[in-house]
């Protein structure tokens, strides 16, 4: 029986007070982050984490009891989507590793892991539907770098995005659905829904970066997943990012425009976070509580927030198709073995990976 390691991508986060500096520093050290030459990333890098870690720790990690639900999360999202792998008849036995790219467990230890284990074939699945050179690029970048440190290589393929993946779609829209329907319940006949995404400077996406297309391709599909659960031709919606640092010109709208834009239309919202496939800080403390209070500040008619897609059904049932979908398959590609993104993207996916996965 061959046996497939299914690796997933995900950022990582601080597991206690004292590892939200360091934390810090490994994720603006990496150059997909921040593009200055090294020494000048290393000083960059070692003034932001220092300053961002005293905010961080009282204002955002603090909050959550000085540590990082992302670990816990991502590990329950592989132990079901080892569960559904493994279930019923099956050619394969399935193990699930979870590498994140800023904190333990990092690539060094889990490829060690993965080596141990002694599969045949592995495949690459990022936690973030759609894909970004500073996400699962910069992950399947550190992956390799620690495979070629230990001379470990093996036959792989790499599940690059899935911003229109059925389960990924299916679960969000139900995700939406309860809080919509609640906000209905409450007397806001048409909420609008604001689909909420990590943002990135606007030179990224004029590089040739495809995240903020597949941003609002997901939204797109979710849509139309969620008008057909409610029996309606349309629903308000917007796209919007969020977590916006730094002096650069950012993509947009951002979250607090748009809430100050629901605010003048006397809108109540429901926030999803889209690009989000687990909680953390970004939810949990941006969405939940700075941007609520924003909400009130604005006067907004009402302010709801439905959750990550988790470990629902549809979701984990989603990424386990896609895995066995990919065992085949060698290199990388999308879902269905396509290249979903425009020819102007010419850092998507694929022209970004697949020198590194052969």
């Amino acid at each position: 029986m061959r046996k497939i390691a299914v690796v997933l991508f995900n950022l990582g986060g601080p597991d206690s007070k004292e590892a939200i500096r360091p934390f810090l520093m490994n994720f603006f050290m990496d150059k997909n982050i921040i593009g200055a030459p090294l020494p000048f990333r290393y000083f960059i890098a070692a003034y932001i984490s220092a300053q961002r870690s005293k905010k961080e720790a009282a204002d955002s990690y603090g909050l959550l009891g000085d540590k990082s639900p992302l670990l816990d999360n991502t590990q329950a999202q592989a132990r079901e989507l080892e569960r559904a792998l493994n279930g019923g008849e099956s050619a394969e036995t399935f193990k699930v590793f979870v590498s994140m790219r800023y904190w333990y467990p990092m690539a060094a230890e889990v490829v060690k892991d993965v080596r141990e284990w002694g599969p045949d074939h592995i495949v690459f699945l990022p936690l973030y539907p759609q894909f970004s050179t500073t996400t699962t690029w910069s992950s399947f970048e550190n992956w390799k770098k620690a495979a070629d440190a230990v001379g470990y290589s093996l036959l792989a393929s790499v599940i690059c995005c899935y911003p229109g993946n059925e389960g990924f779609v299916r679960a969000s829209a139900d995700k939406i659905l309860s809080v919509y329907r609640k906000a209905q319940m409450d007397g806001h006949d048409l909420p609008r829904i604001l689909f909420s995404a990590h943002g990135l400077p606007e030179k990224v996406i004029d590089g040739g970066d495809p995240y903020q297309w597949q941003c609002e391709r997901s939204a797109e599909k979710i849509v139309s997943r969620l008008c057909e659960n409610l029996g309606v031709s349309s629903v308000d919606w917007q796209s919007c990012y969020q977590s916006r640092v730094g002096p650069l010109k950012w993509i947009g709208p951002s979250v607090e425009e748009a809430l100050e834009k629901a605010a003048v239309d006397k809108k109540a919202v429901v926030i999803y976070p889209h690009a989000f496939t687990q909680e953390h800080v970004e939810t949990l403390v941006e969405l939940d509580i700075e941007y609520k209070h924003l909400a009130e500040k604005l006067k907004l008619p009402g302010y709801y927030r439905a959750q990550t897609v988790g470990t629902h059904e549809a979701y984990i049932g989603g990424m386990a198709a896609l895995v066995r979908d990919h065992i085949r398959r060698k290199g990388v590609c999308g879902e269905g073995g396509k290249t979903i993104c425009p020819s102007q993207f010419g850092r998507c996916c694929v022209r970004s990976l697949n020198w590194a996965a052969q």
